[in-house]
């Protein structure tokens, strides 16, 4: 590292478990940001200034007004933007150093393999199920550590999904693939607006964790908040002997 990043990123060298040594590894690492609605944008805020390498940002929509009130990466100047570039103007603001990918389209198929194959860590901060199924294929697939974060209405929940060991639960393990799956959309049913920023925020220190190596993360574990009371509950996740995305691994 040099001076301007020594001093940059001092605090985190401060902790004795992060030190230069895993803060080099941030700057080594690349991560595969899947959404940058309300969970991508703090999660990637916070990736960025931590000074994670190379982020890839992945996401279709172009910035709305309707956003504005919890997806903190974009501004009422960049409404009517592909979101990637709102995003990537915003990341750019935070830590010019990060080089940012950026992908204006849902990931599928070859190209979403081709980016978990890359990636170090994939977040999950998508909202819907179809594209957290094949993420979650995907990194089973390529046995990547995957971060999953969800929020609606009040209600908040993380997990990590850690590929790379045996007895690791996926996703599918907790929720079954499943044409009936009644989905929740913010659009429709609304959601508190920090509540996204408490998940993404999670995320991203989950993420950081996996690449620097240090604590203990949530993988095997499901954190669900009660955002109107603010409590939260732990669920332990067993893997299922017969999930046909990772029984086979």
């Amino acid at each position: 590292m040099n001076d301007d990043q020594l001093l940059r990123y001092s605090r985190h060298i401060l902790l004795p478990e992060i030190d230069i040594e895993g803060q080099e590894k941030l700057l080594a690492a690349r991560v595969l940001v899947v959404g940058a609605g309300g969970l991508g944008s703090p999660a990637a805020l916070y990736l960025a200034s931590a000074g994670v390498g190379s982020l890839v940002i992945a996401d279709g929509d172009t910035v709305d007004a309707s956003n504005l009130q919890r997806q903190i990466l974009h501004r009422d100047s960049t409404v009517g933007l592909p979101k990637v570039a709102s995003a990537a103007r915003a990341l750019a603001d935070i830590n010019p150093a990060c080089q940012v990918d950026t992908l204006p389209a849902r990931l599928a198929g070859e190209a979403l393999a081709a980016q978990v194959a890359q990636a170090d860590v994939v977040l999950d901060c998508c909202d819907n199920f179809a594209t957290r199924h094949a993420v979650n294929r995907a990194c089973v697939a390529f046995r990547k550590p995957l971060v999953s974060g969800a929020a609606i209405k009040f209600d908040g929940q993380i997990s990590v999904f850690d590929a790379r060991f045996e007895d690791a639960p996926c996703y599918h393990c907790l929720f079954p693939e499943a044409k009936d799956v009644e989905e929740l959309r913010c659009a429709v049913t609304g959601v508190f607006a920090p509540l996204t920023g408490i998940i993404g925020a999670m995320q991203a220190a989950e993420a950081l964790k996996l690449l620097i190596g240090c604590g203990k993360t949530l993988a095997g574990r499901l954190l669900l908040l009660d955002g109107l009371r603010m409590e939260w509950r732990e669920i332990k996740i067993p893997r299922d002997p017969a999930c046909p995305v990772c029984a086979a691994r």
